[in-house]
């Protein structure tokens, strides 16, 4: 087999032909990595996508009048679930590749170049990575957006969203420094009423805050007051900069005022006492790790919460935080959480009897998929291949030069796999990579608006801190 010949342009022809929801898709052959513990792996398997849904799964399905998708030497898995990212930076990826800590990261980026964007730069950021995050698999991406200046700069960052065809989940916040216009969290109430009227689409809503007033001050914080307006309009709650001391006193806090709950999620969670660890397990919170972030910006104690939350009985999601600084998709983060809690489990036990508690491949692949769609609220649309879920899956060719040959699927897609090897993608039954190349998008035309946006960003003056 030669790569991606599974997926070649005739067959995304036959299926582009057909009307979205009268669309009929059968994935024969492949190893598939269902992710659903009730199903596993199912070697040599046929998948049905019909209209945006996965209906079967199993062994010689019936093709009707589906357009057949040979995939023989391939893994089909969940696309991934990315649980907070900051989208609206990727024109300034890797500007700070040694930033050395959360104060260099504040300063530079949030008190500097976001104080200067202009929506249209919230257009190209935000669309800029969830394109990136298509191409790598990522077909759920939580996008923190905490730039938003004004209500244009809001809509440009749901647009965006809307624009790549990507399960997006828009959590907007109010910029922690600079001059904006303080619509925030007033302005929720029309872009639900805008963007998020049905219950049955690619984009939800949630609001985002921070953990604690220590960097930008109280209006931004968590509290009852934020908590009842995200009540009010029924949509979830993702905090950030949740870590150390302050924050361990803040979640005691907020289970003391019963606004800790299932719809709410704490993200990085490092450096927390125990008692915050119960307090979050018996309010059903769910958590989003950040392994890169924590690790290498330095954030508390620098070790992702991966065995806390485990030992609490929470099974975290995982996500990409700040391509500022760090790599944008989420096989960097599997295999940076994989690493480090082994090599943590080990040096634990290392001159004693003690068997080391290792987590699995498995472990991080399910952290990057299902529990990435509950941690998003979305258990019940993504991250597994069961029929009644959105067809959000991942084609990955086994047989490439640097997977091949297929020993253990889940190693392979974990500690194997790169964006290279993804075939194709396909978002609520919409493929939107195909043949290795990301679908509908004029390269040369977004690269030129990627360069001016930066251009503009790095050349403009930036406002002070506290303006």
């Amino acid at each position: 087999m030669t790569l991606h010949t599974t997926t070649g342009d005739g067959l995304l022809a036959r299926i582009r032909r057909r009307p979205a929801d009268r669309r009929t898709i059968l994935f024969t052959g492949a190893t598939l990595v269902t992710m659903d513990p009730a199903l596993g792996v199912i070697d040599g398997g046929d998948l049905l996508v019909e209209g945006d849904t996965i209906t079967a799964v199993g062994h010689h399905l019936p093709a009707g009048d589906a357009v057949v998708v040979d995939a023989t030497g391939t893994i089909l898995t969940p696309g991934f679930v990315d649980t907070h990212r900051h989208a609206w930076q990727a024109q300034l990826r890797r500007i700070m590749p040694d930033v050395d800590d959360l104060g260099g990261y504040v300063m530079s980026t949030l008190a500097g170049h976001a104080t200067v964007y202009r929506p249209e730069d919230m257009y190209v950021g935000t669309r800029l990575a969830a394109l990136t995050a298509i191409d790598s698999g990522i077909t759920t991406m939580l996008d923190f957006s905490h730039n938003s200046r004004t209500r244009e700069h809001s809509d440009a960052a749901i647009q965006a969203l809307l624009d790549t065809g990507i399960r997006g989940v828009h959590a907007s916040m109010g910029p922690h420094f600079g001059a904006w216009d303080r619509q925030w969290p007033g302005d929720l109430t029309r872009l639900k009423d805008t963007y998020f009227s049905s219950d049955d689409q690619l984009l939800t809503l949630r609001l985002a805050a921070l953990a604690t007033d220590e960097i930008a001050g109280p209006a931004l914080a968590y509290g009852p007051e934020l908590a009842r307006t995200a009540q009010d309009l029924g949509i979830g709650v993702s905090v950030d900069a949740v870590f150390g001391t302050a924050s361990s006193e803040a979640v005691l806090r907020w289970a003391g005022q019963g606004i800790l709950h299932p719809e709410v999620t704490l993200i990085h969670a490092t450096g927390l006492t125990p008692e915050a660890w119960k307090a979050m397990a018996e309010t059903g919170t769910t958590v989003a790790l950040a392994p890169t972030s924590d690790a290498q910006i330095g954030l508390e104690t620098a070790v992702p919460a991966v065995d806390e939350a485990l030992s609490a009985g929470i099974r975290p999601g995982l996500s990409i935080d700040v391509e500022v600084a760090l790599a944008g998709d989420m096989f960097t983060q599997m295999r940076t959480l994989h690493a480090i809690q082994r090599m943590r489990a080990v040096n634990a036990a290392y001159g004693t009897d003690r068997e080391p508690s290792r987590i699995t491949t498995h472990d991080v692949l399910d952290f990057s998929t299902l529990q990435g769609a509950r941690t998003n609220g979305l258990a019940g649309v993504t991250g597994s291949l069961t029929p009644g879920k959105k067809a959000d899956l991942l084609v990955i060719q086994a047989e490439d030069l640097n997977n091949m040959p297929l020993n253990d699927p889940v190693g392979t897609v974990v500690l194997g796999t790169d964006a290279r090897n993804i075939s194709a993608v396909l978002v609520n039954g919409e493929p939107r990579k195909w043949n290795g190349q990301v679908l509908d998008v004029d390269l040369s035309a977004l690269r030129r608006e990627v360069h001016a946006s930066r251009d503009h960003v790095l050349a403009a003056p930036h406002a002070s801190p506290r303006s």
